[in-house]
């Protein structure tokens, strides 16, 4: 049976910035009562607390902060760049330990969004991006989706477990 790595904020688990959590949904549910889902939070498990200040990436290019080019800075302008990356390094050790070829993360994140993230003004505006994690996991292979594209992260597990047979 094949394992996702799963945003434990949207499997209602308390750790987003501000303390609340995303979810419930359905299809997470029924992975979950499956076995299937590895919950990670990679602030929370590069050492951030919950709550703690919003933080963004200047560009919204998670991909720049892993070749060590941008920072992740929070709203009060602290550089959390270290926790950000310890929690990508920490998804990548699941994702090699379980052999995880998918991940469904929250979509916007400084850490989780895979299509697009803010661009470090703190004023709500997005940009084509992905963050710390996803691009991390991306570089590695994974298939990353958010919550928003659940029905096409059931399809891309139904086809590796086709294909693995």
């Amino acid at each position: 049976m094949e394992k996702v790595l799963v945003s434990r904020c949207l499997l209602g688990h308390k750790v987003r910035y501000d303390g609340g959590a995303h979810g419930p949904f359905d299809l997470l549910q029924r992975w979950q009562a499956e076995g299937r889902i590895v919950p990670l939070c990679p602030e929370v498990a590069g050492g951030l607390p919950t709550p703690r200040p919003p933080a963004e990436i200047p560009g919204g290019q998670g991909g720049l902060v892993l070749d060590g080019t941008q920072p992740v800075l929070t709203n009060l302008g602290e550089n959390v760049t270290a926790e950000f990356v310890a929690g990508a390094q920490i998804a990548l050790q699941l994702v090699r330990q379980y052999g995880l070829r998918v991940a469904v993360l929250k979509a916007r994140s400084p850490s989780c969004g895979n299509q697009q993230t803010y661009d470090g003004s703190f004023s709500a505006t997005l940009v084509a991006g992905e963050g710390v994690t996803a691009a991390l996991l991306r570089r590695a292979g994974v298939k990353v989706f958010n919550e928003h594209q659940l029905a096409e992260a059931a399809a891309e597990l139904q086809q590796l477990e086709q294909l693995d047979g």
